[in-house]
């Protein structure tokens, strides 16, 4: 809580495993690259299924967004929660709500190394 005096600073999250309990790889060999991306998703939109190759994070600023693992595990996550993604798994996002969900990533990859990449079809 803040006094009105000063900074404050809220970890949002810290964790050695992903959303679904998966511990979380190494970092790749090499020169890190850190890319922080800005993502909006429309209502009632569902993102292509995919995977991280490099571990990353986030938090969601507005609206609702519901992440689905191959398996069929879900979980949602509201403004002001804490993503640490899976990485390695297919899985996608889908917006089920009637506003748009506005969130930001941070990935810690590698140069040369996709922050996601599609399933095949």
């Amino acid at each position: 809580m803040s006094d009105g005096k000063g900074p404050t600073a809220e970890r949002i999250a810290a964790s050695s495993s992903s959303w679904n309990g998966e511990p979380l790889p190494a970092y790749p060999a090499g020169r890190p690259l850190v890319s922080l991306l800005r993502i909006l998703i429309p209502p009632h939109a569902r993102l292509e299924e995919h995977f991280h190759p490099v571990v990353n994070a986030g938090v969601v600023l507005r609206g609702e967004l519901t992440v689905v693992a191959g398996n069929g595990t879900e979980r949602t996550f509201r403004p002001g929660e804490g993503i640490v993604e899976m990485v390695g798994t297919l899985h996608y996002g889908e917006n089920r709500g009637d506003d748009e969900v506005e969130l930001v990533m941070f990935y810690a990859g590698a140069e040369g190394v996709p922050l996601s990449v599609k399933s095949e079809p």
